[in-house]
């Protein structure tokens, strides 16, 4: 490899077919190998060579090896770059390749193809010197005529120019200006076309200009539109000084000396801009001092880091939450008493014990500013409005609501967090709840505290404690934090279903307010104002299509639910509206009640089953009447019924049945006969 004119490359070498980049003498690319030739040079001449010498390979341009390995080899380009791989990687997903990262030596062009399998190899001429990228500048070996001497100072100071426009603090900036001061202005061309943001395409004219003097031509338009884009950078911002970017960006994966500039617009903002503007958002979040000493210390080390590390994007997530978290961002509470207590009673029915305290919290705030959010257990049996009751108190405040469900949850992690040093660690509920909200004082619905679990993972409960205390949780510290955030003004409100699996210790830090079940009447109450309105509502039905008198209303609440709530209830009157809602749609009308009346009566002193039917219709289920067992032996059958008959304004009638009417063949036949002749629905 060596001789009296120099360092030379081996005259016969392997070559890589590549359609992808352009490898430049002095510049370090990444290579993807999957095509059959280019494996097998990997896998018998990289891996099995034991010599440097087996390390350098030829890299072909603007050439694409064939899928299969039986297909003709396509024509060559003429000038390729001899180099040395510097690294190889495997995989088998999604399909076997490897990845070479070579770094160019110097230009050479094919003489001869020798051999086609397994791999590419040809007879090679040596075009560059391959000493001049190790010789120091002083002791350029060739001197230079007076026209290519213009052109290399031009080159030069159009280098030095584009440098003084970038950012010297970043490294490669840094790096590119060690080696413009190094290296021989012959090897300026090559290394700088690399380092810059250019096409394959005029990367490959810098490739093929073979003359020093026509590689400096080449060269020299691409460095000056860099700078011309540099130029028109700065000057949009200056016109839009709000929108501030930072002139350099460095792109990923890049070459020698390891990563390319980026002077496009679009990509600065994701890369060269993001330490800056993760900085102002660290001052900008008006974060206690102790936090921002922590984001200053992990920002410091982030920008020292490789964006390649783990630990890179670690950082920077642990960051990004620390700027979203509201520090200093609150809600302004809404004090007015009347309105709060106008809708509270238009949400919620009874709970006077709940609304009185809410009220009670609005008039001390009224009169002391700086009050501690309380910490509420509203404890009753299930389907009483516990859980909407707390929707009904952020809206009266004006606060934001976020409900966090701590039914079967076992690990404390859950509430506290997992420390940085875990991997797929993560901040826990109350932080994340935090952040999804977006301010510090909302209302936290703390769903089921009662089924909390407990595991190996540690007690749940336990950790509760220091978010529910008032004496403590004004410097709660989350494991993924590992800072203090104030809690103080966040009001907690815990709903259960009973206090015996609540620990003594957690239910010592809450305000207990117990929330008995509904009477009959708050439920028929309950039902006419909110419950029916929201059935019709989802239904797609009208009130001038579907009417449940209150009589209806009580027989369905004392005869079909047995609950402390109204969940039962509210199936019900869904189960109605669905068996009218499909007569609707089948498009059913009966005729108007004049028309049902008979012309006179079939039986004396007794009613026939039509002028019954018009009776049920128009009375709804009031109707009282003596009838005749003469004339209709099942009548009593029928008087049963009518209790349970819903009215519709459109004169479709539903016949709500309890079980126990179909008990015997006898009052099923009489039913179903009645139900043909008035034209009701039963249910």
């Amino acid at each position: 490899m060596t001789s009296d004119g120099g360092i030379k490359i081996p005259s016969r070498l392997p070559l890589l077919l590549s359609h992808e980049g352009v490898l430049l003498p002095g510049s370090t690319v990444r290579f993807s190998v999957d095509s059959p030739r280019n494996m097998q040079l990997v896998s018998q001449r990289l891996l099995r060579g034991t010599s440097l010498k087996s390390t350098i390979i030829g890299v072909i341009p603007n050439t694409r090896d064939p899928e299969h390995d039986t297909d003709d080899l396509p024509t060559l380009h003429k000038i390729g770059t001899a180099g040395i791989a510097v690294q190889v990687v495997g995989s088998n997903w999604p399909k076997p390749h490897y990845s070479l990262l070579i770094t160019g030596l110097c230009r050479f062009r094919v003489s001869s193809l020798l051999k086609e399998r397994p791999f590419v190899l040809a007879e090679v001429e040596q075009l560059d010197k391959l000493d001049q990228y190790t010789t120091p500048a002083t002791e350029g070996a060739a001197a230079e005529d007076e026209e290519l001497g213009e052109l290399s100072k031009k080159f030069y100071q159009a280098a030095v120019q584009l440098l003084g426009m970038l950012d010297m603090s970043v490294p490669v900036v840094a790096k590119f200006r060690r080696l413009l001061d190094s290296l021989p202005r012959e090897t300026l061309p090559d290394v700088v076309a690399s380092m810059i943001r250019t096409s394959n395409k005029e990367k490959l004219q810098v490739l093929d200009a073979v003359s020093l003097e026509e590689r400096f031509k080449k060269a020299l338009p691409m460095l000056t539109k860099q700078i011309e884009g540099l130029k028109l950078l700065q000057k949009t911002r200056k016109m839009n000084p709000d929108n501030e970017k930072r002139v350099l960006s460095v792109r990923k994966g890049g070459v020698f000396p390891g990563r390319q500039f980026n002077l496009d617009g679009e990509d600065e903002e994701e890369d060269g801009d993001d330490a800056v503007a993760l900085e102002k958002k660290v001052h900008g979040a008006n974060m206690p001092d102790a936090a921002l000493r922590v984001c200053l210390k992990e920002l410091k080390r982030l920008k020292k880091m490789p964006q390649s590390m783990p630990e890179y994007a670690l950082t920077r997530n642990y960051l990004d939450l620390m700027v979203e978290l509201p520090w200093s961002k609150s809600t302004k509470d809404c004090l007015d008493i009347r309105a709060a207590r106008t809708l509270l009673d238009n949400d919620h029915y009874a709970m006077d014990k709940l609304k009185r305290r809410v009220l009670e919290y609005l008039a001390v705030r009224q009169l002391k500013t700086s009050l501690k959010g309380p910490i509420l257990c509203f404890v009753g049996p299930p389907g009483v409005g516990k859980t909407s009751v707390g929707r009904s108190i952020a809206r009266t405040l004006g606060r934001e609501f976020h409900r966090i469900a701590l039914g079967g949850v076992c690990d404390q992690s859950d509430i506290r967090g997992h420390r940085r040093t875990y991997v797929g660690s993560m901040p826990g509920r109350i932080i994340n709840g935090l952040k999804t909200v977006g301010v510090n004082n909302p209302v936290f619905l703390l769903d089921e505290v009662d089924k909390l679990g407990k595991s190996l993972q540690g007690d749940p409960a336990a950790a509760l404690l220091e978010v529910l205390d008032p004496e403590q949780n004004h410097s709660f510290t989350d494991h993924y934090l590992n800072v203090a955030f104030d809690l103080s003004q966040v009001l907690f409100i815990a709903t259960a279903n009973t206090t015996a699996t609540i620990p003594p210790a957690l239910l010592d830090r809450m305000e207990v307010l117990q929330v008995p079940g509904y009477t009959q009447e708050e439920r028929v109450e309950i039902a006419h104002r909110h419950l029916i309105p929201n059935q019709l509502e989802q239904h797609g039905l009208t009130p001038q299509q579907l009417h449940i008198p209150q009589e209806t209303t009580q027989d369905i609440i004392s005869r079909y639910t047995r609950e402390a709530g109204v969940r039962s209830l509210e199936r019900k009157i869904g189960a109605i509206c669905r068996a009218v809602a499909v007569k609707v749609a089948e498009g059913h009308r009966v005729t108007k009640t004049e028309d049902l009346i008979p012309e006179s009566p079939t039986q004396q002193g007794g009613k026939t089953l039509s002028s019954l039917s018009l009776c049920v219709i128009i009375r709804a289920g009031t109707f009282k009447h003596k009838y005749n067992q003469n004339t209709m032996a099942n009548i009593e059958t029928i008087k049963y019924c009518i209790q349970y008959i819903v009215k519709i304004v459109d004169q479709v009638t539903v016949l709500i049945l309890p079980p126990a009417i179909y008990t015997s063949t006898y009052n099923g036949r009489v039913i179903r006969e009645f139900l043909q002749m008035t034209r009701l629905i039963a249910v």
